[in-house]
């Protein structure tokens, strides 16, 4: 049994920590005021893509880097595959949100137009993903900031569990204030940003000056010979699927829709379009100045890096870049790196919106545990935001908060979710077209089923890039984990049809039971015993008789001989333990009971101290417990425990400082009165 000091002083302390850290419970009528206006959505729905541009157009130059010199002057064509390919994607899911507002976004797509175990395929994929898009990001910021703060460089893995806690806590506060707190650094970054962009291009062309990043004055070392013809195009090709990353998040709006205010469709498809065209203009300004100062960026600086000094430690892409810009401003650098580092931290908080509400519509469709369904405090999926942190810090430790590292298994789950959704939109218009008549609304459809036919036929070629150039290179690793997390949901899925079919098979052949068995469970006649006794012929159960188990003779001889003296009416049992034993003795004797009268049900009474220190609970009950859980696995057992308070439980009752009066059962056959303390 668990201490009371426990059972009330640690829920105290839980619950003023709880209040301090997610704040004042909200009503369940306050819903509607959670809900986000477009300038509040977008932070928090398209953090992730906005931000994304810090690290995708870095990883493209990582990649190209290995071929050499050469292969950085196509880096803007492969920017500009990529943000054509998110544009079609951005067109592609406003029809998702219009013709789908519910909240389930790909899965429910995918669920409606190609079968459930499609929808589970499609909510799997999405799961990892959302989980990858924290730990990137997270390790991100980490390698942005390093590059202003040596010690956070040192110590990124720290850094970054430390950040997801703190989103974490910031989360449970709720979806509106979270928002809130996270517009200022996610406007601030896509201000400064362009504004870095739009200075450094006026610079350029407008007043000729010559920008030149840190990194201008090396060289790459020669292009490996292994790398020409089908080595490059392969090596391309996983540079582009690096830059794909900036598509990561998209579908976080489909799947919150249900958080915007009304007209809810309407406001999510726009907040979409803003998302696209910003972050759209973000990557391919970012790779055009890229081009533009000279910035070299490598995988391994001491061996591809010529002329480097010893000990050289790369800077970021943002970092190079504003340096060259804003040339000796340093506030400028400093607000850029600093909110770049602050947006890559918020940007999980896509993650942390969009994990939550997919976790709740599996959760009831039963695919995952019921908690995951249910609100807290402040009207957040809380348990889903703590199974969201949990997964990523895991991430984040197994791989060091490395970028290069972790962007191999990104993007391979939200691909997938892209081309088996668009494959369910197109197919959602043809059965529109059936239904409609109308000349002009068949023209609209027209139109919509174009746009997904695009997206399905781009999302899937650059589905089939990534796992062709990623998979040796750790894409097989989130294969393995969607086809767990598929398997997992299948089967807990399957646990609650099977449970629910059990009940209602039960429901059916319920009957009342015949008679009411009570067993008094005694090992001395004391105070307790006599309470537990009291209870029992107070519930007056068809037959009653206490039992005890003869471990020790000469004390079952006393207990015996108590028994008689003060003239108990409930007849005593006396089992016999040869080994020692109690809990054995005690289960066999309620099975011959059930087995002889099956109909009848059998309750045990258990009596127990209620202690106030954590060091009495270890000399006491401690048969009780063991008793009790063997005790619920029998069918047609019935366990009660009758507590005692010993006097020590008193120093937790923080409410009653003074005695009061009660009636302390037990004492007698009629109960006699005493001060309860």
């Amino acid at each position: 049994m668990i201490p009371a000091l426990t059972l009330l002083v640690v829920p105290k302390l839980a619950t003023v920590a709880k209040r301090l850290l997610v704040g004042r419970p909200f009503r369940s009528d306050r819903l509607s005021h959670t809900l986000l206006p477009k300038r509040i959505a977008l932070p928090v729905f398209a953090s992730d893509p906005m931000s994304s541009v810090a690290y995708a157009p870095e990883e493209i130059l990582l990649t190209l880097s290995v071929a050499g010199v050469s292969a950085y002057a196509i880096s803007p064509w492969v920017g500009l595959v990529v943000a054509a390919v998110m544009l079609v994607v951005v067109a592609s899911y406003r029809q998702n949100v219009r013709a789908y507002a519910s909240g389930g976004g790909d899965y429910e797509v995918a669920s409606v137009n190609h079968g459930s175990r499609w929808g589970v395929a499609v909510a799997s994929a999405l799961m990892v993903d959302y989980v990858l898009t924290v730990a990137v990001s997270i390790s991100s910021a980490a390698a942005n900031i390093g590059s202003l703060v040596p010690f956070v460089a040192a110590h990124k893995a720290a850094f970054a569990v430390g950040a997801i806690l703190v989103l974490t806590a910031v989360n449970l506060r709720g979806v509106r204030e979270s928002g809130t707190m996270f517009a200022v650094p996610t406007y601030a970054f896509a201000v400064g940003v362009l504004g870095m962009i739009g200075v450094g291009l006026y610079r350029t062309y407008v007043l000729g000056d010559e920008l030149r990043a840190e990194s201008a004055g090396f060289e790459l070392a020669q292009e490996p010979s292994q790398l020409a013809g089908l080595g490059f195009v392969f090596l391309v090709l996983r540079a582009f699927s690096s830059g794909s990353a900036a598509l990561t998040g998209v579908e976080a709006i489909s799947n919150g829709v249900p958080a915007f205010r009304k007209p809810k469709s309407r406001n999510a498809a726009t907040t979409l379009l803003m998302m696209g065209l910003i972050a759209v203009a973000m990557f391919m300004g970012l790779l055009l100045l890229a081009r533009i100062t000279g910035v070299l960026v490598v995988q391994d600086p001491e061996q591809q890096l010529i002329g480097a000094p010893a000990g050289y430690e790369q800077k970021t892409l943002i970092a190079q870049l504003a340096g060259a810009v804003f040339g000796g401003f340093q506030p400028a650098v400093y607000y850029l790196i600093f909110f770049t580092g602050l947006i890559l931290v918020l940007a999980a908080n896509t993650a942390f919106n969009g994990f939550p509400l997919l976790g709740s519509v599996l959760a009831q469709d039963r695919y995952l545990p019921r908690q995951l369904h249910t609100r807290g405090d402040r009207l957040t999926f809380s348990n889903g935001i703590l199974f969201l942190a949990g997964f990523a810090i895991v991430l984040v430790l197994v791989f060091e908060a490395e970028v290069t590292k972790l962007i191999q298994l990104y993007i391979v789950g939200v691909f997938a979710s892209f081309v088996l959704s668009q494959s369910g939109m197109i197919r959602h218009w043809n059965r529109r077209l059936r239904e409609v008549t109308d000349p002009e609304a068949r023209k609209q459809i027209g139109r919509a089923r174009a746009i997904n036919s695009v997206g399905l036929a781009m999302t899937a070629t650059v589905l089939v890039i990534v796992l062709v150039t990623k998979f040796v290179h750790g894409a097989w690793i989130a294969l393995v984990a969607m086809v767990a997390s598929y398997l997992l949901m299948v089967g807990i899925r399957k646990h609650y049809v099977r449970v629910a079919e059990e009940l209602r098979r039960a429901e059916g052949q319920t009957v009342l039971p015949a008679r009411n068995y009570g067993l008094v469970l005694v090992s001395q006649l004391h105070l307790p015993s006599k309470r537990a006794l009291a209870y029992a012929r107070a519930t007056r159960p068809d037959e009653l008789e206490a039992i005890t188990v003869n471990v020790d003779d000469s004390e079952t001889r006393q207990l015996v001989a108590a028994w008689e003296e003060f003239g108990v009416s409930v007849p005593l049992k006396v089992l016999e333990s040869p080994y020692r034993e109690i809990t054995r003795p005690v289960v066999e004797y309620v099975k011959r009971i059930r087995k002889g009268s099956p109909r009848d049900v059998v309750t045990v009474f258990i009596p127990e101290y209620v202690v106030g220190r954590w060091w009495e609970q270890l000399l006491h009950n401690q048969s009780a417990l063991r008793l009790k859980s063997r005790l619920l696995f029998e069918p047609g057992v019935m366990v009660t425990s009758v507590p005692w308070q010993l006097e020590s439980s008193n120093r937790v009752d923080l409410r009653a400082p003074t005695p009061r009066r009660s009636v302390r059962w037990g004492a007698g056959q009629e109960g006699k009165e005493s001060d309860q303390r």
